[in-house]
Order: structure tokens, then C-alpha cells, then sequence
């Protein structure tokens, strides 16, 4: 067995148990963030049967997955990282989901080039949760007003998304993103990554985007 196949069912398991504990039933998906490593590092778990996963860079994903798309109709793509309006054409046009938007600037562009190919993405909106200035998201007082744009233009939100500060202890934030999203009658919601991702998964996160613990440090 491959060590990334190895590494995944690790966390599967670790995951299962920890939420067996807690008697929660709903078992988050587990997006491997392949950014920046090369496809034959992914290949194994494409062929072990993983679909979701995670990419920051529309240029270097539309390198990498164009092909293994094509050939793999299963394959679900996340756009994980900050997306550029003058790219949002490219990315809609590859990515299954979109994890980053922001503001209503990115928001119409989304709309505008899905209506283009008659093709829907899957969105979340990326919430400052620790209102970081170094950092993307929309701030928690103004979600309630990208909520409503993005249902005006027909966007197809899935839920919330947050990268709580770093060096914290994240249950805080996680607590707090869990019912936002609620107050939202939203049904996914994505956080967690590879230091946080149990805590994550008992605040109802379903969509975990775990990259180190899988595919080991980037160079």
C-alpha cells in the first residue's frame, strides 16, 4: 500500500473513532490538498478510490487535473486558495467546488462566466472568522449581506468555510463558524486542516481539507 493511501486511512480512522465517542454519525469528506505536488504523488489515491481534492493555484490545477479529469469523470476538484477575478473563467470551467469566495466583486464574476458555459460550481463563502487583517474573508458582520447577494444571482452556496488564527486554540472559532453556519440553514461547512482537523469534525465540519498529514511536508 502506498504511504499517502496509508496516511488517508489513518486519518479515516482516527476520525471514526474520535467521532464514535462523541456519538456523531455524519462523517466529513476529506479533501487532499495536492498543492504542489506532482500527479504521480496523487495517482495512488486516485487509484485507491479518493475523489476529492484540493488545489490553490488555478494555472498549476488546470496543468495537473485537465487530463486526469477527463479520463476520471468521479474526480471532485476544490478550489482551496484565494481566487483572482481574471481567473475565475479558467476555474470554473475545472473546479467541482470553489472554497474562497469572498465578496460580491467575486461573486458576480462566478455568476457571470457560469451562466457563459451553462455550468454550476459548488460555494462556499471564506469568513475572516479571527478577523486577521493579513487574511481573506469576508468579516462575520457582512456574511449576512454576501449571503443574500450571492442567493440574488442564483449562486449555488453549500455553506460557510474558515481559517481560524494560527498558534490559537481553534475550538473557539470552530464553535462559532458551526453556528453561523446553522443560522444560515446551511448544510456543509468546511474546516479544518491537517493540525485541527478532529476538532473540526466534532463542530460539524463535512468537509475537511487535509494536505501535510497525507502527502507529507512540501518542499
Amino acid at each position: 500500500m502506498h504511504n499517502t493511501v496509508h496516511n488517508l486511512l489513518k486519518i479515516q480512522n482516527r476520525i471514526k473513532d474520535h467521532l464514535n465517542i462523541l456519538n456523531i454519525t455524519k462523517f466529513p469528506k476529506i479533501i487532499a490538498v495536492s498543492k504542489t505536488f506532482k500527479i504521480d504523488k496523487i495517482l495512488p489515491l486516485i487509484d485507491s478510490g479518493h475523489i476529492d481534492f484540493g488545489e490553490n493555484k488555478v494555472q498549476e490545477a488546470l496543468e495537473k487535473w485537465t487530463e486526469v479529469k477527463k479520463n476520471n469523470s468521479e474526480i471532485k476538484l476544490h478550489m482551496i486558495g484565494k481566487l483572482q477575478t481574471n481567473k475565475v473563467k479558467f476555474a470554473v470551467q475545472l473546479f467541482d467546488y470553489i472554497h474562497s469566495v469572498d465578496s460580491e466583486k467575486l461573486a458576480k464574476k462566478i455568476a457571470e462566466e457560469e451562466s457563459k458555459i451553462n455550468r454550476k460550481t459548488k460555494i462556499f463563502l471564506q469568513v475572516n472568522i479571527g478577523d486577521e487583517k493579513q487574511k481573506s474573508g469576508v468579516n462575520k458582520s457582512e456574511i449576512e449581506n454576501l449571503v443574500t447577494y450571492c442567493k440574488k444571482i442564483n449562486l449555488n452556496i453549500l455553506g460557510l468555510m474558515c481559517i481560524p488564527p494560527a498558534n490559537i486554540e481553534p475550538a473557539v472559532y470552530f464553535e462559532e463558524m458551526s453556528s453561523l453556519n446553522k443560522s444560515f440553514n446551511f448544510d456543509e461547512l468546511s474546516m479544518g486542516m491537517s493540525s485541527d482537523y478532529l476538532k473540526a469534525a466534532r463542530y460539524n465540519s463535512t468537509y475537511l481539507r487535509i494536505g501535510a498529514s497525507i502527502f507529507g511536508q512540501r518542499s
